[in-house]
């Protein structure tokens, strides 16, 4: 058993990447979450879904033996775990054999561990050979990831403690509902404000975070990018750029100053709606403050020019002189709760441990090392998640997946679409701990560990490094993915072992990832619990950590930030006569993800999904609140009932993604650069 605190075992959160701290403690057989207020992040507060965290427990729909299904019949039978694991070694190398390595693919998840995506980029590369490996977070905040690295040179969601949002003068979120969704971090925007300090919301609904704000701008949704550039037209034209900072921190400005000459305040208002005289007035706010923070999420992010957005608004961070100061710059709120660490260490098509690129020789001389192999083995980079989903089962895609800690059909875009290339898959292995509505497709169904049963760490929003701690041993006839991974490993003749001890992948992660933009090489369990996180870059055990970035150089060669020209193009999908208006999706507060966890948390409200539009909206179509709607749009529809609302825009409703049916109406076009989906905004059409 692990240690425990006097009055239970400490641990983390199950949900976001805030990874609020919390005490598990037993009663009786109940498992009860209690306050770690000594944890810094949340200081013992916790929202709904975190205070109800151990509904799971028991549950009748828990799976705990894993299924096979029958040819014959169609149906999933039990089997033990051998016949299980043996069935999917056997049938993947078939597969690979008959058609070649990237005929198989695995699918991760931003909810893995650390060690489960390091252990599971592994895996694909070293047991499978197979260069097709991506994952959910890829559709979380891989546009913010792009901009970092292009502008800063690393990639870390919040260069800064969470904190430091209390010391800023003015905290702009952009495509934030942070109230909703990360509730526990709300009280930093309110005492920011205690202290004097403005809150501004970019939002095309009029969420309960705009409704904390000082200044609240309701753009059309995929206009944050020319809001941002008029911006920096008028700073630039005030004089109120730092031209000091900027000539000894950055480059690219002078191109970056001609390109936003062109989006004058009556421009922008043409193409987002925002006035042109609110525009002016926050840029004066801007212009003004000594200490200014920009946080985009996915409302800003989650687009088809998500980078180009991202790299706009920190083009006015940098203009301003802030990236770097206490109190200030630029960062991006994480979603999944190990957003940040499921992409640094292996479990993205790109990417090896470390946040080392895969095509890098070096990189790959390093990880190979560490792994016992030679780097020529180790596959190039391999398809981005959606394009991944998008070739299943075709001659020239993979023929069997497997999916580790994803709800595919609920979760991407186009979701019918996606969910007819798993049918045509000849294998889908799905390691789930019920049965989601991707498990229910599988050929093989795994059953596998949840948060309180298993030890792991994850990296929060601020890139601090945390320690899931087991509480409770997990439900006879479940193992961990470790465990899954290792036995399949086994199976497929892997030329390493595969450890199943979470303490011994880290300490093996930490070896890997040495010397990379995400050194985790000094970080240790022991440090973890002494020190309530440890920040990376850490890269001796010697080494305190690093919580902010940026003060004295960026992690660019020469140590300048990079400001990037962008412009304005549009959504991929514009409104028209048949589609005449926008759709945006995005999260409610008693759920989270899928829902695969929350929906079955008895405590938590589901109503089901919902339509939000305006009252003018519905008198149009002649719809009173409560009353069932259909959304289309090219892609499928939904029906639900209505919100009538008058937070909303008029030409625009929202859905939230959390049921199956709002991805089967969101757009797969992808950003160029970071793969992402645009889910936030298509064209659409209502009805009664």
């Amino acid at each position: 058993m692990p240690p425990t605190s006097t009055t239970g075992t400490r641990t983390h959160c199950p949900y976001c990447s805030l990874q609020c701290g919390m005490t598990l403690e037993r009663v009786g057989r109940a498992l009860e979450v209690r306050p770690w207020p000594e944890f810094p992040v949340n200081e013992g507060a916790l929202c709904r879904k975190g205070w109800t965290a151990t509904g799971l427990r028991g549950h009748r729909e828990r799976l705990t033996t894993p299924l096979v299904r029958d040819r014959a019949t169609g149906a999933l039978r039990a089997a033990g775990w051998d016949e299980a694991l043996d069935m999917v070694a056997d049938r993947l190398r078939a597969v690979q054999d008959a058609h070649g390595r990237d005929a198989v693919a695995v699918f991760g998840g931003g909810g893995l561990t650390n060690e489960k995506a390091y252990q599971l980029g592994k895996l694909a590369r070293v047991a499978l050979g197979t260069s097709q490996v991506d994952y959910n977070g890829r559709w979380c905040m891989s546009s913010a990831a792009s901009a970092g690295n292009q502008a800063f040179g690393i990639d870390r969601g919040l260069p800064f403690p969470l904190a430091d949002v209390e010391q800023a003068d003015v905290v702009v979120l952009v495509g934030s509902n942070l109230a909703e969704t990360m509730p526990p971090a709300a009280r930093h925007l309110d005492r920011l404000r205690e202290r004097g300090g403005r809150v501004v919301v970019v939002d095309p609904r009029r969420t309960p975070t705009a409704d904390r704000a000082d200044v609240f701008v309701q753009p059309v949704p995929g206009t944050d990018l020319p809001i941002a550039l008029g911006l920096l037209h008028l700073l630039d034209a005030a004089g109120a750029v730092d031209e000091e900072y900027v000539a000894t921190r950055t480059t690219g400005f002078d191109t970056v100053r001609r390109s936003v000459a062109a989006w004058w305040p009556e421009r922008v208002e043409r193409v987002s709606g925002v006035p042109a005289a609110q525009l002016r007035k926050l840029a004066d706010l801007l212009a003004g403050s000594e200490r200014v923070m920009v946080l985009t999420a996915r409302g800003a992010e989650q687009h088809s020019q998500g980078t180009a957005t991202v790299l706009a608004w920190i083009d006015v961070a940098l203009a301003l002189g802030m990236p770097g100061k206490v109190g200030a710059g630029y960062g991006c709120l994480t979603g999944q709760g190990n957003g940040q660490g499921g992409r640094e260490h292996g479990q993205k098509a790109d990417q090896l441990p470390g946040y080392r690129m895969i095509d890098d020789p070096a990189a790959r001389a390093h990880v190979a090392g560490v792994w016992g192999v030679d780097p020529d083995s180790l596959p190039g980079p391999g398809r981005s998640a959606y394009e991944l989903l998008d070739t299943l089962g075709t001659d020239d895609g993979a023929r069997a997946l497997l999916v580790l800690g994803s709800n595919i059909v609920v979760s991407a875009p186009n979701a019918t679409y996606v969910t007819e290339r798993l049918a045509a898959l000849d294998l889908l292995v799905v390691a789930d701990i019920v049965m989601s509505e991707t498990a229910a497709l599988a050929d093989v169904v795994l059953p596998v560990t949840q948060w309180a049963e298993e030890t792991g760490t994850m990296t929060n929003l601020e890139g601090r490094v945390v320690l899931r701690e087991q509480a409770v041993a997990p439900p006879e006839g479940v193992r961990s993915d470790l465990e899954v991974m290792a036995g399949l490993a086994e199976r497929l003749g892997s030329p390493v072992p595969f450890s199943t001890d979470p303490a011994e992948v880290f300490t093996e992660l930490g070896r890997a990832s040495a010397g990379g933009r995400a050194d985790y090489a000094g970080i240790t369990y022991e440090r973890i619990r002494a020190e309530h996180g440890v920040f990376w870059p850490c890269p001796r055990e010697d080494h305190p950590g690093t919580p902010r970035l940026f003060a004295e150089s960026f992690a660019t060669p020469d140590g300048r930030a990079r400001f990037v020209a962008v412009d304005h193009v549009g959504a991929a999908e514009q409104p028209d006569a048949a589609y005449p208006l926008h759709l945006t999706t995005g999260r409610v507060l008693a759920q989270y993800q899928s829902g695969a966890q929350t929906r079955r948390v008895r405590d938590l409200p589901d109503d089901g999904p919902f339509v939000e539009l305006h009252p003018l909206l519905a008198g149009r179509i002649g719809v009173r609140d409560g009353e069932p709607v259909v959304v289309t749009t090219r892609r499928g529809e939904l029906k639900a009932p209505a919100r009538v609302v008058a937070t909303i825009r008029p030409d625009t409703v929202f859905v939230p993604f959390h049921w199956v049916g709002a991805n089967r109406l969101t757009n797969d076009a992808l950003d160029p650069s970071s793969r992402m989906p645009e889910f936030k905004v298509c064209a659409a059409a209502v009805r009664a």
